[in-house]
């Protein structure tokens, strides 16, 4: 897909798209910040978590499959082979699935402590 057939969804409802296919593959704690405040990395981050590396991986997988299928091609996949810590960046909105242990030490929730909650799912 060319980048101008490209069909980009406002950043919210593209996070509601992400949000839903983690919830699909049983996500946990799904957390929407609002980062575009405190950082021009991305509008929106969505963090969940994994019970181990193969559900992170098909958690993944369900979020770039319904990305695409929205005609939103990801920029990139990073940390898909270990499992523990996947990085998908659909531009406006970057996702990050963790696995337990991952998610406890990197801590992202602290440290963009200052970005708003726009959706937690427990």
């Amino acid at each position: 897909m060319t980048a101008s057939a490209r069909a980009d969804l406002p950043p919210r409802a593209l996070a509601d798209l992400v949000v839903e296919a983690a919830s699909d593959k049983k996500a946990e704690d799904i957390l929407v910040l609002n980062v575009a405040e405190v950082t021009t990395i991305a509008d929106l981050f969505v963090i969940c978590s994994a019970r181990g590396e193969r559900q992170a991986q098909a958690i993944a997988d369900g979020i770039v499959e319904k990305a695409k299928a929205a005609g939103q091609q990801p920029f990139g996949v990073e940390g898909y082979s270990a499992g523990r810590w996947i990085l998908i960046d659909l531009s406006d909105v970057v996702v990050h699935v963790f696995v337990p242990e991952e998610r406890d030490l990197y801590r992202l929730e602290r440290l963009w402590g200052d970005a708003p909650v726009v959706l937690r799912i427990a």
